[in-house]
């Protein structure tokens, strides 16, 4: 009966099982051998199982007693997660950290603050979710995301602190065997106005603005890896984060393209932010995940520019 169960029971039987006897459990727990028999008994009393098969020289773990210490070492082990969890709330340590991230940042540095995270913080629960253009300021908005990694356009909004992180700089480029790519010159706007651009949108609003569209035919997608699908292809051009694009311009299967007074080279690069609500301070984890990913894209060997 689960009202009779403790906690006491289940290290002892775990316990038994990984020494193989019940004098070596009771010298481990500093207990009398006596101490651990009656445990194991009250134990088998209370939920009509035999544990243990007395019949030979020493007990044995029946079939039952087996699958039960699986279930034990589950039970103890959720018992010290909830202990460690309780602990670090006392100190600041959010019980749960839930992250969203925007497509146009970069994964790699994120990925050495989260395992890093994961080292400083081990029993923080985290969750974590990639989202289109515009979906990570969302889940903060509807409190399904703590902190969000995000540009946000045209400017940040009163309701939210943000953390300016890195400049992404979106690179015109163009699949080599594109007409635009033979030009031998930069394109005017009247060259672009003959061919599609692939344009990163915002699914909940697809045909809402856009950033540095320039001309009429457009394509528009939420999913940046499809894009890079369709620029591979050649059935367009677009803008994309340097980062993203730089093996396939150094294999030649993309060309960078000028463009004649581009406005979105006048306008400069794009910033991304590390964004929270106001009204929602970051626990101990948040910070110091913030701290972290700070440090490495301020550090000169993990700079990125996007």
């Amino acid at each position: 009966m689960i009202g009779s169960l403790t906690l006491d029971q289940l290290r002892v039987l775990v316990t038994i099982a990984e020494t193989g006897s019940f004098s070596a459990a009771g010298r481990r727990l500093q207990r009398a051998q006596s101490a651990i028999s009656q445990t194991v008994a009250t134990l088998e009393g209370t939920q009509g199982v035999k544990l243990f098969d007395r019949s030979g020289h020493r007990p044995r773990l029946t079939e039952v007693g087996r699958a039960l210490v699986g279930q034990a070492r589950l039970v103890l082990s959720g018992a010290g997660h909830f202990e460690a969890m309780a602990a670090g709330t006392r100190d600041g340590v959010e019980p749960e950290l839930a992250v969203a991230i925007d497509p146009m940042v970069p994964t790699a540095p994120l990925i050495k603050s989260l395992r890093a995270l994961r080292d400083a913080f081990p029993h923080l629960a985290v969750s974590f979710s990639t989202e289109g253009l515009g979906g990570a300021e969302r889940r903060l908005r509807r409190g399904d995301a703590a902190l969000a990694f995000c540009i946000l356009l045209p400017s940040v909004p009163d309701d939210l602190k943000a953390l300016p992180l890195l400049s992404a700089q979106l690179l015109p480029v163009v699949a080599s065997g594109h007409p635009l790519a033979g030009l031998g010159r930069a394109a005017t706007r009247a060259d672009l106005e003959e061919h599609v651009q692939l344009v990163l949108s915002d699914p909940s609003a697809p045909d809402g603005p856009c950033h540095g569209i320039l001309g009429t035919r457009t394509w528009r997608f939420v999913d940046l890896s499809r894009r890079l699908d369709f620029l591979l292809a050649g059935l367009g051009w677009c803008r994309m984060p340097e980062h993203l694009v730089a093996p396939f311009l150094a294999d030649g299967r993309l060309v960078a393209l000028a463009i004649d007074d581009d406005p979105a080279g006048f306008s400069g690069p794009l910033m991304i932010y590390a964004a929270h609500l106001r009204e929602r301070s970051l626990g101990r984890a948040g910070r110091w995940l913030l701290g972290d990913l700070q440090a490495r894209f301020d550090g000169p060997s993990d700079r990125v520019v996007v």
